[in-house]
């Protein structure tokens, strides 16, 4: 089984775990007076748990289970990976503010049990690779799931809004034929395993900060981390086999699609998981003493 199989196995519990752990499972559901979550919480926390039974299961059952150990891959894919963390559970506590508040929380406890909810997905699997002979518990991991939730928090705290929102784009690389066991053979394996294709973003809502009517509101300004010629996980794997990595950065526009105006639910919901990517857009990128300008990168 792939590591992009494992992966999805995870996304497939992000909605239960939202629930799972709101105010009402400590208690607190006189207050939330919502018997609709109360529900999702009832359903979502059994989903949950039978998640990652399966996920110990078929994932884990061929290699069987170690002593508990820390493996240190900090130092691997120039930490594209560990952005991803960071963006991950960003992304993740942004969902569970915006199911938590439709369910019927108040603003600030949805955004704290939904920063809580960013990390706490993520606990169990983090755990099961520690106990695993062919990986390890990462300190970093667990740092950057950390980061990408407080990102959001911290955020509603200051301003009451996301005015600086992590984003995702992918394009594919040739790299992947040098090494598809690590890279993906496929399309679905290498969005998730080929960092070469991966770019994760800071978009910066301009309006939001300049407070200027005249300002277009669904255009932000980005700027962009990625990593190039990675075939292996660390610097000396690279070149060994005659590849030279190296950092990426990139500097471009990017949509707010949040500013979109519309009634219907289908589109909003549309919207609401477009805006987690970063849409093709004139860029500029340097890397490596060079700098080149794209019409529409992704």
């Amino acid at each position: 089984m792939t590591l992009f199989f494992k992966k999805l196995i995870c996304l497939s519990t992000l909605f239960a775990f939202t629930f799972s752990q709101t105010p009402a499972a400590y208690g607190q559901t006189d207050s939330i007076q919502n018997r609709k979550l109360n529900k999702v919480i009832l359903y979502s926390g059994v989903t949950y748990g039978a998640s990652i039974l399966a996920l110990s299961q078929i994932w884990y059952k061929d290699q069987g289970f170690t002593s508990f150990r820390f493996f240190n891959d900090n130092s691997e894919w120039n930490q594209v990976d560990k952005v991803g963390h960071f963006f991950s559970t960003y992304q993740f506590s942004r969902i569970a503010d915006n199911v938590l508040q439709g369910a019927g929380l108040e603003e600030k406890k949805a955004a704290f049990w939904a920063s809580v909810t960013g990390t706490g997905l993520l606990i169990p699997i983090e755990l099961l690779d520690g106990f695993s002979p062919d990986f390890g518990f990462s300190y970093g991991d667990m740092i950057a799931n950390a980061a990408g939730s407080a990102f959001f928090l911290g955020q509603d705290l200051l301003w009451n809004e996301q005015r600086i929102q992590p984003k995702f784009s992918f394009h594919r690389t040739s790299l992947a034929k040098v090494s598809p066991n690590l890279l993906g053979s496929n399309f679905q394996e290498e969005l998730i395993k080929d960092y070469n294709g991966q770019t994760y973003w800071l978009s910066f809502d301009i309006h939001a900060f300049a407070k200027q009517s005249n300002f277009p509101k669904w255009l932000n300004l980005a700027v962009g981390y990625g990593a190039q010629d990675m075939v292996r996980g660390r610097d000396f794997q690279n070149q060994a086999t005659g590849f030279d990595s190296y950092r990426q950065f990139y500097l471009g526009i990017d949509f707010d699609l949040s500013y979109i105006e519309t009634d219907k639910k289908w589109l909003k919901t549309a919207l609401f998981i477009l805006d987690a990517f970063k849409l093709p857009a004139p860029t500029l990128s340097f890397g490596r003493n060079n700098q080149q300008f794209h019409l529409f990168y992704f």
